[in-house]
């Protein structure tokens, strides 16, 4: 029986910290790719991809990376994005399709697409994944299994790049969206960018408690407290960056949460427990059905058995025209 050929010649990474690195591991672990090329801003990182074996070669410039390169991931932050697509312009191939994996999309649609050429297909991605953990070490393959990637193509992008894309997502267990970027920095400011923003408040708020208390603040912390920890232990520079791109959306639903906020601190005050019980009601309302839809499970954000098979047939073969 003849193997089948890979859905990429090459995959060109650009980053190889926690996303970059589950990519490269579950895309060897489905046969999705010829060969992986891989950079990083640190030579020490670079060393280590080489050392954990999870590119056929490392080069020490973007550019270099994405020669002869079908498919090319920039996984570094969003506020990075538009530099890197500077950088490897005039170096990706014809034909290619150039992606990434930031959780705005609005900024790294407006700051790349300014670079790339025309004979290249711009398609953005975030895949809706991830832990508190960064670096080439933290990644594993199952990582985006029955989690959710959003394709947020410009409105001119080439339909078969965009399916080809959507392919690859799914092949490695994740679920594919598309949505525009507009829409996508919203929904995402609502449901990541703002809990995110929250934990660092909470666990901020608690350090400064923790000054009058001692140690007892985190001494008993119960289950809630720990799971914000555990958000903001997130990359501080990405989500540097994540703010200060989504700006708009976040500073939106802020509005919103800061208003109903209000309202809850009124009811607390005046002893109203009804507002109280109706609030906290239909919030559990919403928890269930996040439950119900699997978008919470008890493995989430760890390695776990369950990477899928690939699909077959494949709707495309890379090829060399």
């Amino acid at each position: 029986m003849t193997a089948q050929a890979p859905l990429f010649n090459r995959l060109a990474l650009i980053g190889v910290g926690l996303i970059g690195s589950s990519i490269a591991r579950a895309a060897k672990v489905q046969g999705l790719v010829g060969s992986i090329v891989a950079t990083a801003r640190s030579p020490a990182t670079r060393r280590r991809v080489a050392e954990l074996g999870l590119a056929d070669q490392v080069v020490e410039t973007n550019a270099a990376a994405v020669e002869g390169a079908d498919l090319v991931i920039v996984c570094v932050p969003v506020g990075a994005c538009g530099e890197v697509a500077k950088e490897i312009a005039d170096k990706l191939r014809p034909g290619a399709i150039i992606s990434d994996v930031g959780s705005v999309k609005g900024s790294v649609l407006r700051d790349m697409s300014r670079y790339i050429p025309p004979s290249v297909h711009f398609v953005p991605a975030h895949p809706v994944a991830g832990t508190e953990f960064s670096g080439p070490d933290a990644g594993f393959a199952e990582l985006f299994v029955n989690r959710w990637c959003i394709l947020t193509p410009p409105e001119n992008a080439d339909e078969s790049a965009v399916s080809k894309l959507s392919t690859f997502w799914t092949s490695l267990g994740a679920n594919v969206a598309v949505m525009s970027a507009e829409h996508h920095d919203l929904v995402l400011a609502i449901t990541s960018h703002l809990p995110h923003l929250i934990a660092y408040t909470i666990v901020g708020t608690a350090d400064e408690l923790r000054q009058v208390t001692r140690s007892e603040v985190l001494q008993f912390s119960a289950g809630g407290f720990r799971d914000f920890t555990r958000i903001a232990a997130s990359d501080p520079t990405m989500w540097r960056d994540v703010f200060l791109a989504n700006k708009d959306a976040v500073l939106e639903v802020l509005g919103r949460f800061n208003e109903d906020i209000s309202a809850l601190t009124r009811a607390i005050r005046n002893g109203d427990g009804q507002t109280l019980f109706d609030h906290f009601a239909r919030t559990r309302a919403i928890r269930k059905g996040i439950v119900q839809m699997g978008q919470d499970v008890p493995d989430f954000g760890r390695p776990h058995p369950g990477l899928p098979q690939p699909k077959l047939p494949r709707p495309y073969a890379s090829s060399d025209d």
